[in-house]
């Protein structure tokens, strides 16, 4: 399956010596939906306050054929799309502890695969549990297919053909987010940048969804 291409990332402007921490480099991140039969992906590129989606889709080898050819056939495209995106960093989600015996062991191997695609480039791994990922992304961490599809159209601009892609691009924009909140949280600890360039960032982080609000005042 050929995965389509919605938006290809820009390159940043210079915003000049007094940019908040969230113009200062744009960080593309890969969002792995493990599974066995069909695994999302979705990378997304943060530039200032905007998420831009760079690549995202559905690998399907088929349902027919053995386990060990479809982990390697996803394998294979999970590499394919790191070679062609250059991510800079992975969010893979974690074991639902909810699931059943074999269930688990089927999305284990899975995440296996992404795991290993990711170690084979270099790219360091983050792991949210699905709950977080709908909190960060929808605003609930009990929503629904239909509302992870909607957001994705909403906050992405996107429009997702399965719940895969849209789980797998959660992911990304669920690591964006964070990864924002702890830099933040790291110059505040250090110093810190100029209170102006604090305030645009702070500014930033409101334009995103209430979901990321909260995790930052929790950080605070």
């Amino acid at each position: 399956m050929q995965p389509r291409i919605h938006e290809r990332k820009e390159r940043v402007r210079n915003p000049g010596p007094v940019a908040p921490l969230c113009y200062i480099r744009a960080v593309i991140v890969l969002g792995i939906d493990p599974g066995s039969r069909r695994c999302g992906y979705g990378v997304v590129a943060r530039e200032g306050g905007r998420f831009l989606v760079v690549e995202s889709g559905v690998l399907a080898p088929g349902a027919g054929r053995p386990m060990p050819e479809r982990l390697a056939a996803i394998l294979d495209g999970l590499a394919e799309v790191i070679r062609r995106t250059r991510p800079g960093e992975v969010s893979v989600e974690q074991v639902f502890s909810g699931s059943s015996a074999r269930s688990a062991l089927v999305l284990g191997q899975a995440r296996g695969v992404a795991l290993a695609a990711a170690a084979r480039a270099g790219l360091s791994v983050h792991e949210y549990a699905p709950a977080e990922v709908k909190l960060a992304f929808t605003g609930s961490g009990r929503a629904s297919k239909g509302q992870m599809l909607r957001t994705a159209r909403m906050l992405l601009g996107t429009v997702p053909r399965l719940a895969d892609e849209a789980d797998a691009l959660a992911l990304a924009v669920c690591h964006l987010a964070r990864r924002q909140v702890r830099a933040l949280v790291s110059a505040r600890v250090a110093g810190g940048p100029s209170p102006a360039a604090r305030e645009g960032t702070v500014a930033a982080l409101a334009r995103l969804r209430p979901s990321r609000r909260d995790h930052r005042r929790a950080a605070q």
